[in-house]
Protein backbone atom coordinates (compact mmCIF):
# COMPACT_ATOMS: atom_id res chain seq x y z
CA UNK A 1 0.00 0.00 0.00
CA UNK A 2 3.01 2.52 0.63
CA UNK A 3 4.49 1.78 -2.22
CA UNK A 4 1.51 2.36 -4.57
CA UNK A 5 0.87 5.10 -2.82
CA UNK A 6 3.94 6.58 -3.33
CA UNK A 7 4.14 6.33 -7.04
CA UNK A 8 2.28 8.42 -8.61
CA UNK A 9 0.14 7.41 -10.90
CA UNK A 10 1.01 9.77 -13.85
CA UNK A 11 2.92 7.98 -16.37
CA UNK A 12 4.31 12.03 -17.95
CA UNK A 13 4.91 15.14 -17.29
CA UNK A 14 1.04 15.71 -16.97
CA UNK A 15 1.07 14.66 -12.95
CA UNK A 16 -2.42 12.85 -11.73
CA UNK A 17 -3.77 15.53 -9.24
CA UNK A 18 -5.54 12.72 -7.30
CA UNK A 19 -2.04 11.34 -6.09
CA UNK A 20 -0.21 14.01 -4.65
CA UNK A 21 1.38 13.10 -1.34
CA UNK A 22 3.22 13.98 1.50
CA UNK A 23 6.29 12.35 2.01
CA UNK A 24 6.01 12.41 5.94
CA UNK A 25 3.31 9.60 5.63
CA UNK A 26 5.46 7.37 4.24
CA UNK A 27 9.18 7.63 6.12
CA UNK A 28 8.19 6.61 9.32
CA UNK A 29 10.46 3.43 9.36
CA UNK A 30 13.59 2.56 7.91
CA UNK A 31 10.76 -0.41 5.99
CA UNK A 32 8.52 2.15 4.71
CA UNK A 33 12.07 4.04 2.99
CA UNK A 34 12.51 1.13 1.88
CA UNK A 35 9.84 0.28 0.46
CA UNK A 36 9.68 3.55 -1.62
CA UNK A 37 12.93 3.17 -3.02
CA UNK A 38 12.12 -0.71 -4.21
CA UNK A 39 9.59 1.30 -6.34
CA UNK A 40 12.02 3.77 -7.88
CA UNK A 41 13.42 0.37 -9.58
CA UNK A 42 10.40 -0.43 -11.14
CA UNK A 43 10.25 1.47 -14.36
CA UNK A 44 13.38 0.39 -15.13
CA UNK A 45 12.32 -2.95 -16.24
CA UNK A 46 9.09 -1.66 -18.34
CA UNK A 47 12.24 -0.14 -20.17
CA UNK A 48 14.54 -3.06 -20.72
CA UNK A 49 12.39 -5.32 -23.14
CA UNK A 50 13.03 -6.51 -26.43
CA UNK A 51 12.07 -3.36 -28.25
CA UNK A 52 14.47 -1.64 -26.12
CA UNK A 53 16.70 -3.78 -27.36
CA UNK A 54 15.73 -3.18 -30.84
CA UNK A 55 16.43 0.18 -30.49
CA UNK A 56 19.56 0.35 -29.05
CA UNK A 57 21.12 -2.20 -30.59
CA UNK A 58 19.26 -2.85 -33.87
CA UNK A 59 19.16 0.43 -35.08
CA UNK A 60 22.18 0.72 -35.32
CA UNK A 61 25.81 -0.76 -37.49
CA UNK A 62 26.08 -4.66 -35.46
CA UNK A 63 22.69 -5.85 -35.25
CA UNK A 64 19.31 -5.65 -37.24
CA UNK A 65 16.11 -7.61 -37.11
CA UNK A 66 13.36 -8.07 -40.06
CA UNK A 67 10.52 -7.83 -38.28
CA UNK A 68 6.86 -6.23 -38.49
CA UNK A 69 7.22 -4.32 -35.18
CA UNK A 70 7.61 -0.74 -36.88
CA UNK A 71 10.30 0.71 -34.42
CA UNK A 72 12.47 -1.78 -36.11
CA UNK A 73 12.02 -0.04 -39.50
CA UNK A 74 11.96 3.24 -37.95
CA UNK A 75 8.38 4.31 -38.88
CA UNK A 76 8.33 6.43 -36.22
CA UNK A 77 7.21 10.42 -35.90
CA UNK A 78 5.57 12.88 -33.44
CA UNK A 79 1.99 11.64 -34.09
CA UNK A 80 3.46 7.68 -34.26
CA UNK A 81 6.15 7.69 -31.52
CA UNK A 82 6.36 4.12 -30.67
CA UNK A 83 8.11 2.70 -28.42
CA UNK A 84 9.40 5.93 -27.64
CA UNK A 85 6.26 6.92 -25.18
CA UNK A 86 7.17 3.54 -23.53
CA UNK A 87 10.23 5.09 -22.55
CA UNK A 88 8.89 8.81 -22.14
CA UNK A 89 6.31 7.71 -19.80
CA UNK A 90 8.34 5.37 -17.67
CA UNK A 91 11.91 7.95 -17.70
CA UNK A 92 9.54 10.77 -15.81
CA UNK A 93 7.77 7.92 -13.86
CA UNK A 94 11.17 7.13 -12.67
CA UNK A 95 12.04 10.45 -11.76
CA UNK A 96 9.19 11.42 -10.35
CA UNK A 97 9.37 8.30 -7.94
CA UNK A 98 13.24 9.11 -7.12
CA UNK A 99 11.95 13.01 -6.57
CA UNK A 100 9.54 11.96 -3.73
CA UNK A 101 12.36 9.37 -2.75
CA UNK A 102 14.57 11.77 -2.21
CA UNK A 103 12.83 14.18 -0.56
CA UNK A 104 11.19 12.09 2.32
CA UNK A 105 14.91 10.17 2.50
CA UNK A 106 16.17 13.51 3.64
CA UNK A 107 14.02 14.62 6.44
CA UNK A 108 12.99 11.27 7.89
CA UNK A 109 14.38 10.75 10.93
CA UNK A 110 13.92 6.98 11.05
CA UNK A 111 17.06 6.67 9.27
CA UNK A 112 20.53 6.46 11.21
CA UNK A 113 23.22 9.18 8.94
CA UNK A 114 24.51 5.37 7.14
CA UNK A 115 21.19 4.41 6.10
CA UNK A 116 20.55 7.76 4.84
CA UNK A 117 23.67 8.06 2.67
CA UNK A 118 23.48 4.64 1.31
CA UNK A 119 19.47 4.99 0.53
CA UNK A 120 20.39 8.50 -1.53
CA UNK A 121 22.71 7.14 -3.20
CA UNK A 122 20.58 4.42 -4.53
CA UNK A 123 17.55 7.10 -5.22
CA UNK A 124 20.00 9.95 -6.72
CA UNK A 125 21.53 7.17 -8.97
CA UNK A 126 18.69 5.82 -10.65
CA UNK A 127 17.24 9.25 -11.08
CA UNK A 128 20.30 10.07 -12.93
CA UNK A 129 19.98 6.90 -15.13
CA UNK A 130 16.66 7.97 -16.05
CA UNK A 131 17.34 11.36 -16.81
CA UNK A 132 20.45 9.74 -18.47
CA UNK A 133 18.46 7.28 -20.63
CA UNK A 134 15.89 10.21 -21.30
CA UNK A 135 18.45 12.60 -23.24
CA UNK A 136 19.90 9.50 -24.80
CA UNK A 137 16.37 8.75 -26.70
CA UNK A 138 14.92 12.50 -26.85
CA UNK A 139 18.04 14.90 -26.29
CA UNK A 140 16.70 17.77 -25.10
CA UNK A 141 14.14 17.29 -22.39
CA UNK A 142 12.17 18.91 -19.30
CA UNK A 143 14.39 18.78 -15.86
CA UNK A 144 13.16 19.12 -12.37
CA UNK A 145 14.09 17.70 -9.08
CA UNK A 146 11.41 18.98 -7.57
CA UNK A 147 9.02 16.44 -5.74
CA UNK A 148 5.32 17.34 -6.77
CA UNK A 149 3.46 18.23 -3.07
CA UNK A 150 1.04 20.75 -4.87
CA UNK A 151 -0.83 22.23 -7.77
CA UNK A 152 1.42 24.99 -8.22
CA UNK A 153 4.43 22.58 -9.03
CA UNK A 154 2.35 20.29 -10.72
CA UNK A 155 1.28 23.05 -12.89
CA UNK A 156 5.20 24.29 -13.85
CA UNK A 157 6.10 21.04 -14.40
CA UNK A 158 3.42 20.27 -16.83
CA UNK A 159 4.80 23.08 -18.77
CA UNK A 160 8.20 22.64 -18.97
CA UNK A 161 10.09 23.04 -22.26
CA UNK A 162 13.22 21.10 -23.44
CA UNK A 163 16.27 21.90 -21.27
CA UNK A 164 19.56 21.57 -22.99
CA UNK A 165 20.77 17.71 -22.18
CA UNK A 166 24.15 19.06 -21.23
CA UNK A 167 22.68 21.02 -18.46
CA UNK A 168 20.50 18.24 -17.73
CA UNK A 169 23.51 15.87 -17.50
CA UNK A 170 25.43 18.59 -15.70
CA UNK A 171 22.63 18.98 -12.53
CA UNK A 172 22.92 14.98 -12.65
CA UNK A 173 26.53 14.88 -12.55
CA UNK A 174 26.46 17.64 -9.80
CA UNK A 175 23.84 15.60 -7.61
CA UNK A 176 25.81 12.44 -7.71
CA UNK A 177 29.19 13.64 -7.41
CA UNK A 178 27.34 15.35 -4.18
CA UNK A 179 26.71 11.64 -2.43
CA UNK A 180 28.76 9.50 -4.44
CA UNK A 181 32.12 9.70 -2.23
CA UNK A 182 30.02 9.56 0.89
CA UNK A 183 28.67 6.38 0.41
CA UNK A 184 30.20 2.68 0.56
CA UNK A 185 33.00 2.02 -1.87
CA UNK A 186 31.64 -1.28 -2.88
CA UNK A 187 30.95 -3.64 -6.64
CA UNK A 188 27.30 -3.77 -7.18
CA UNK A 189 27.56 -7.53 -6.56
CA UNK A 190 28.46 -7.14 -3.40
CA UNK A 191 25.81 -4.93 -1.99
CA UNK A 192 22.63 -6.54 -0.49
CA UNK A 193 20.19 -7.54 -3.60
CA UNK A 194 22.49 -6.29 -5.61
CA UNK A 195 21.59 -2.64 -4.99
CA UNK A 196 22.72 0.41 -6.95
CA UNK A 197 25.87 2.49 -5.40
CA UNK A 198 28.63 4.46 -5.40
CA UNK A 199 30.03 1.95 -8.49
CA UNK A 200 27.21 2.97 -10.85
CA UNK A 201 26.95 6.58 -9.88
CA UNK A 202 30.94 6.96 -10.65
CA UNK A 203 29.96 4.98 -14.18
CA UNK A 204 27.19 7.17 -15.27
CA UNK A 205 28.94 10.26 -14.14
CA UNK A 206 31.66 9.02 -16.57
CA UNK A 207 29.27 8.61 -19.06
CA UNK A 208 27.46 12.08 -18.95
CA UNK A 209 30.35 13.58 -18.95
CA UNK A 210 31.89 12.13 -21.79
CA UNK A 211 28.32 13.02 -23.54
CA UNK A 212 29.08 16.45 -22.65
CA UNK A 213 32.36 16.40 -23.96
CA UNK A 214 31.02 15.52 -27.76
CA UNK A 215 27.99 17.94 -27.04
CA UNK A 216 29.21 20.93 -25.48
CA UNK A 217 30.98 23.73 -26.61
CA UNK A 218 34.47 22.79 -27.56
CA UNK A 219 36.37 25.18 -24.85
CA UNK A 220 34.58 22.83 -22.12
CA UNK A 221 35.50 19.68 -23.82
CA UNK A 222 38.94 18.82 -21.59
CA UNK A 223 37.00 19.72 -18.64
CA UNK A 224 34.08 17.61 -19.41
CA UNK A 225 36.83 14.30 -19.93
CA UNK A 226 38.74 15.10 -17.19
CA UNK A 227 35.45 15.01 -14.94
CA UNK A 228 34.90 12.00 -16.63
CA UNK A 229 38.28 10.54 -16.28
CA UNK A 230 38.11 11.02 -12.44
CA UNK A 231 35.34 9.22 -11.77
CA UNK A 232 35.84 6.24 -14.09
CA UNK A 233 39.26 5.97 -11.93
CA UNK A 234 37.41 5.91 -8.91
CA UNK A 235 35.48 2.60 -10.54
CA UNK A 236 38.81 1.02 -11.33
CA UNK A 237 40.51 1.32 -7.53
CA UNK A 238 37.06 -0.56 -6.97
CA UNK A 239 36.91 -3.51 -8.98
CA UNK A 240 40.70 -3.78 -9.93
CA UNK A 241 41.94 -6.25 -12.56
CA UNK A 242 39.81 -7.23 -15.65
CA UNK A 243 41.57 -10.40 -15.86
CA UNK A 244 39.80 -11.55 -12.73
CA UNK A 245 36.42 -11.67 -14.04
CA UNK A 246 35.84 -14.09 -16.86
CA UNK A 247 34.06 -12.86 -19.73
CA UNK A 248 31.82 -15.52 -20.79
CA UNK A 249 30.94 -15.93 -17.15
CA UNK A 250 30.54 -12.48 -16.16
CA UNK A 251 28.46 -11.37 -19.89
CA UNK A 252 26.39 -14.23 -20.13
CA UNK A 253 22.69 -12.53 -19.23
CA UNK A 254 21.56 -15.84 -17.34
CA UNK A 255 23.99 -15.39 -15.56
CA UNK A 256 22.80 -12.97 -12.05
CA UNK A 257 24.76 -10.05 -10.23
CA UNK A 258 27.80 -11.31 -12.00
CA UNK A 259 30.91 -9.76 -9.61
CA UNK A 260 31.56 -7.65 -13.04
CA UNK A 261 28.12 -5.85 -13.52
CA UNK A 262 27.31 -2.34 -12.07
CA UNK A 263 23.99 -2.57 -13.45
CA UNK A 264 21.56 -5.11 -13.82
CA UNK A 265 17.54 -5.37 -14.45
CA UNK A 266 16.57 -7.91 -12.30
CA UNK A 267 14.00 -10.88 -13.32
CA UNK A 268 12.61 -13.93 -11.71
CA UNK A 269 11.06 -17.00 -13.29
CA UNK A 270 9.52 -20.25 -11.68
CA UNK A 271 6.58 -22.35 -12.96
CA UNK A 272 3.37 -21.61 -10.59
CA UNK A 273 5.26 -18.89 -8.62
CA UNK A 274 5.23 -15.07 -8.85
CA UNK A 275 7.20 -13.84 -11.53
CA UNK A 276 8.75 -10.54 -12.85
CA UNK A 277 10.12 -11.40 -16.76
CA UNK A 278 10.46 -10.00 -20.40
CA UNK A 279 10.76 -10.56 -23.77
CA UNK A 280 13.84 -10.77 -24.86
CA UNK A 281 15.27 -14.28 -25.56
CA UNK A 282 12.04 -14.80 -27.50
CA UNK A 283 14.25 -12.45 -30.03
CA UNK A 284 17.45 -14.38 -29.53
CA UNK A 285 17.59 -18.16 -29.72
CA UNK A 286 17.96 -20.02 -33.24
CA UNK A 287 14.72 -19.75 -34.49
CA UNK A 288 13.60 -20.66 -38.57
CA UNK A 289 11.09 -22.21 -40.73
CA UNK A 290 13.25 -25.45 -39.76
CA UNK A 291 12.78 -25.03 -36.55
CA UNK A 292 11.41 -27.70 -34.19
CA UNK A 293 10.99 -26.35 -30.64
CA UNK A 294 8.61 -28.80 -29.20
CA UNK A 295 10.68 -31.13 -30.05
CA UNK A 296 13.70 -29.14 -28.79
CA UNK A 297 15.05 -28.72 -32.29
CA UNK A 298 16.52 -25.28 -32.67
CA UNK A 299 17.28 -24.54 -36.63
CA UNK A 300 17.47 -28.35 -37.49
CA UNK A 301 19.89 -28.77 -33.99
CA UNK A 302 18.83 -31.03 -30.67
CA UNK A 303 19.55 -27.73 -27.86
CA UNK A 304 18.31 -29.91 -24.79
CA UNK A 305 19.60 -26.73 -22.34
CA UNK A 306 17.04 -24.84 -24.02
CA UNK A 307 13.46 -27.06 -23.37
CA UNK A 308 10.81 -27.95 -25.46
CA UNK A 309 8.11 -24.69 -24.43
CA UNK A 310 9.44 -22.21 -25.79
CA UNK A 311 7.91 -19.35 -27.86
CA UNK A 312 9.95 -17.97 -30.44
CA UNK A 313 9.85 -15.22 -32.72
CA UNK A 314 12.10 -13.75 -35.54
CA UNK A 315 15.11 -13.23 -34.67
CA UNK A 316 17.47 -10.51 -34.02
CA UNK A 317 20.73 -10.78 -36.43
CA UNK A 318 24.08 -9.86 -36.07
CA UNK A 319 24.79 -7.53 -39.46
CA UNK A 320 27.62 -8.86 -42.00
CA UNK A 321 29.47 -5.36 -40.81
CA UNK A 322 29.91 -7.05 -37.26
CA UNK A 323 30.01 -11.04 -37.82
CA UNK A 324 32.50 -10.73 -40.79
CA UNK A 325 34.38 -7.34 -39.67
CA UNK A 326 34.62 -6.67 -36.87
CA UNK A 327 34.38 -10.09 -34.73
CA UNK A 328 34.79 -12.91 -37.55
CA UNK A 329 34.06 -16.76 -36.60
CA UNK A 330 37.44 -17.53 -37.32
CA UNK A 331 39.27 -14.61 -35.42
CA UNK A 332 40.96 -15.03 -31.81
CA UNK A 333 38.03 -13.19 -29.88
CA UNK A 334 36.71 -15.15 -27.92
CA UNK A 335 33.87 -13.34 -27.16
CA UNK A 336 32.50 -14.54 -30.47
CA UNK A 337 31.18 -17.85 -29.18
CA UNK A 338 29.10 -16.08 -26.57
CA UNK A 339 28.19 -13.53 -28.84
CA UNK A 340 26.94 -15.23 -31.78
CA UNK A 341 26.11 -18.98 -33.13
CA UNK A 342 26.85 -20.49 -36.43
CA UNK A 343 26.89 -23.75 -34.22
CA UNK A 344 25.68 -25.75 -31.08
CA UNK A 345 27.93 -28.93 -30.17
CA UNK A 346 29.75 -29.18 -33.14
CA UNK A 347 26.83 -29.19 -35.13
CA UNK A 348 25.97 -26.38 -37.68
CA UNK A 349 22.68 -24.58 -37.76
CA UNK A 350 20.50 -24.67 -40.82
CA UNK A 351 20.53 -20.97 -41.85
CA UNK A 352 23.62 -18.98 -40.64
CA UNK A 353 24.67 -18.41 -44.27
CA UNK A 354 25.80 -14.86 -43.85
CA UNK A 355 24.47 -13.75 -40.58
CA UNK A 356 24.79 -15.86 -37.38
CA UNK A 357 21.98 -16.47 -34.88
CA UNK A 358 23.18 -14.26 -31.44
CA UNK A 359 24.92 -16.40 -29.21
CA UNK A 360 24.34 -18.24 -25.99
CA UNK A 361 25.13 -14.84 -23.97
CA UNK A 362 21.40 -14.41 -24.49
CA UNK A 363 19.87 -17.39 -24.86
CA UNK A 364 17.44 -18.39 -21.74
CA UNK A 365 17.52 -22.43 -20.83
CA UNK A 366 14.43 -23.91 -20.08
CA UNK A 367 11.94 -20.78 -21.21
CA UNK A 368 8.19 -21.44 -20.96
CA UNK A 369 6.23 -19.75 -23.38
CA UNK A 370 8.09 -16.11 -23.47
CA UNK A 371 8.95 -16.05 -20.03
CA UNK A 372 12.56 -14.87 -20.27
CA UNK A 373 13.98 -14.56 -16.38
CA UNK A 374 17.38 -14.04 -17.53
CA UNK A 375 18.82 -10.39 -15.81
CA UNK A 376 19.78 -8.11 -18.68
CA UNK A 377 23.28 -6.87 -18.28
CA UNK A 378 23.39 -2.49 -18.45
CA UNK A 379 26.33 -1.82 -17.08
CA UNK A 380 29.93 -3.99 -17.02
CA UNK A 381 33.21 -2.84 -15.79
CA UNK A 382 34.97 -3.41 -18.77
CA UNK A 383 32.58 -0.65 -20.22
CA UNK A 384 33.95 1.92 -17.74
CA UNK A 385 37.95 0.98 -19.04
CA UNK A 386 36.65 1.36 -22.30
CA UNK A 387 35.80 4.96 -21.60
CA UNK A 388 38.90 5.18 -19.92
CA UNK A 389 40.70 4.93 -22.90
CA UNK A 390 38.47 7.21 -24.89
CA UNK A 391 39.06 9.98 -22.25
CA UNK A 392 42.89 9.87 -22.37
CA UNK A 393 42.78 9.40 -26.55
CA UNK A 394 40.47 12.78 -26.20
CA UNK A 395 43.14 14.38 -24.13
CA UNK A 396 45.88 13.12 -26.52
CA UNK A 397 47.61 10.64 -23.96
CA UNK A 398 47.56 7.88 -27.10
CA UNK A 399 49.98 5.46 -25.73
CA UNK A 400 47.87 5.13 -21.97
CA UNK A 401 44.55 4.96 -24.39
CA UNK A 402 45.96 1.82 -26.21
CA UNK A 403 47.27 0.62 -22.18
CA UNK A 404 43.20 0.65 -21.63
CA UNK A 405 42.11 -0.83 -24.77
CA UNK A 406 44.84 -3.78 -24.63
CA UNK A 407 43.20 -4.42 -21.16
CA UNK A 408 39.84 -5.35 -22.47
CA UNK A 409 41.70 -6.91 -25.90
CA UNK A 410 44.01 -8.80 -23.80
CA UNK A 411 40.90 -10.97 -21.65
CA UNK A 412 38.96 -11.90 -25.01
CA UNK A 413 42.65 -13.33 -26.34
CA UNK A 414 43.00 -10.46 -28.92
CA UNK A 415 46.62 -9.14 -29.31
CA UNK A 416 47.95 -5.85 -28.16
CA UNK A 417 47.04 -2.98 -30.41
CA UNK A 418 50.08 -0.98 -31.41
CA UNK A 419 49.57 2.75 -32.46
CA UNK A 420 49.30 3.43 -36.27
CA UNK A 421 47.38 6.62 -36.66
CA UNK A 422 45.40 8.93 -34.60
CA UNK A 423 41.84 8.15 -36.78
CA UNK A 424 42.84 4.58 -36.70
CA UNK A 425 42.96 4.35 -32.83
CA UNK A 426 39.80 5.94 -32.43
CA UNK A 427 37.91 3.60 -35.05
CA UNK A 428 39.55 0.75 -32.65
CA UNK A 429 38.32 1.88 -29.55
CA UNK A 430 34.61 1.98 -31.31
CA UNK A 431 35.03 -1.13 -32.74
CA UNK A 432 36.04 -2.88 -29.61
CA UNK A 433 33.00 -1.20 -27.96
CA UNK A 434 30.92 -3.08 -30.00
CA UNK A 435 32.72 -5.91 -29.82
CA UNK A 436 32.89 -6.38 -26.10
CA UNK A 437 29.56 -4.84 -25.59
CA UNK A 438 27.64 -6.62 -27.72
CA UNK A 439 23.63 -7.15 -27.22
CA UNK A 440 24.17 -4.75 -23.74
CA UNK A 441 21.94 -1.87 -24.90
CA UNK A 442 24.19 0.53 -26.01
CA UNK A 443 25.38 0.67 -29.63
CA UNK A 444 23.09 3.34 -31.09
CA UNK A 445 24.03 5.80 -27.97
CA UNK A 446 27.18 5.20 -28.69
CA UNK A 447 26.90 5.96 -32.63
CA UNK A 448 24.74 8.75 -31.49
CA UNK A 449 27.22 10.19 -28.91
CA UNK A 450 30.11 10.31 -31.60
CA UNK A 451 27.98 12.44 -34.05
CA UNK A 452 27.86 8.99 -36.56
CA UNK A 453 25.02 7.21 -36.20
CA UNK A 454 23.14 8.27 -39.31
CA UNK A 455 25.97 7.28 -41.86
CA UNK A 456 27.19 4.49 -39.97
CA UNK A 457 23.65 3.24 -39.71
CA UNK A 458 23.45 3.65 -43.98
CA UNK A 459 26.79 1.82 -43.76
CA UNK A 460 26.64 -1.25 -42.24
CA UNK A 461 22.77 -2.28 -41.92
CA UNK A 462 21.47 -5.35 -43.46
CA UNK A 463 17.56 -4.34 -43.21
CA UNK A 464 16.91 -2.33 -46.38
CA UNK A 465 13.44 -1.07 -44.98
CA UNK A 466 15.56 0.31 -42.12
CA UNK A 467 18.06 2.41 -44.60
CA UNK A 468 15.52 3.75 -46.78
CA UNK A 469 12.64 4.66 -43.60
CA UNK A 470 15.78 6.32 -41.56
CA UNK A 471 16.27 10.30 -41.52
CA UNK A 472 18.91 12.31 -39.76
CA UNK A 473 16.66 13.61 -36.87
CA UNK A 474 15.67 9.59 -36.22
CA UNK A 475 19.13 9.85 -34.22
CA UNK A 476 16.47 10.53 -31.19
CA UNK A 477 13.23 9.59 -31.02
CA UNK A 478 10.04 12.32 -31.52
CA UNK A 479 8.35 13.05 -28.03
CA UNK A 480 5.75 12.21 -28.36
CA UNK A 481 2.81 14.62 -29.97
CA UNK A 482 0.04 13.99 -27.20
CA UNK A 483 2.92 15.00 -24.60
CA UNK A 484 3.65 18.32 -26.65
CA UNK A 485 -0.13 18.80 -26.19
CA UNK A 486 -0.46 19.11 -22.84
CA UNK A 487 2.80 21.29 -22.17
CA UNK A 488 0.85 23.55 -24.02
CA UNK A 489 3.59 23.56 -27.25
CA UNK A 490 6.59 24.40 -25.05
CA UNK A 491 7.89 21.39 -26.31
CA UNK A 492 8.46 20.68 -29.55
CA UNK A 493 9.94 18.50 -32.22
CA UNK A 494 11.67 20.86 -34.76
CA UNK A 495 13.60 18.78 -35.95
CA UNK A 496 11.32 16.32 -37.28
CA UNK A 497 9.33 19.54 -38.40
CA UNK A 498 12.71 19.95 -40.70
CA UNK A 499 11.73 16.34 -42.21
CA UNK A 500 7.85 16.81 -42.72
CA UNK A 501 6.85 14.76 -40.22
Amino acid sequence: MILAASAFNACSLKEDTSSLSVPGNFFRSYSECQSVVNGCYIPVKSIYTQTFYTITECQSDIAFINYGTLDCRLDVSPTLPRYGATVWNNGYLGVQRCNFAVQGIENADCLTDAQRIKMLCEVKVLRAFYFYTLTCMFGDVPFYFDDVTDFAVMDRIATLPRMSAVNTRKACIEDLLSIAPEAPQTRTSDNEGARLGASAAWLLIGKMALWNASKDVPENHDEWVRTAMSALEKLEGIYGNLADYDYAFNATFRNKNTPESIMEVQHAYSRGGISYVSNLACYMEPNSGATHVSQGVYDGISIPELGVDADLHTCARPTKYFSQGLQQRRGKDIRKNSNMAWEYNGQQFLNVDSNPWPGPKFWCPDMVKGNDGNNYKVYRYADALLLLSECHFELGDYDKSIEYLNIVRSRAGLDGYRFRTVPRLQEEIRAERARELFGEFQRKFDLVRWGVWYDALQDNTDFEALRENALPCHEYYPIPEAEVTKSKYNLDNNAYKQYGL
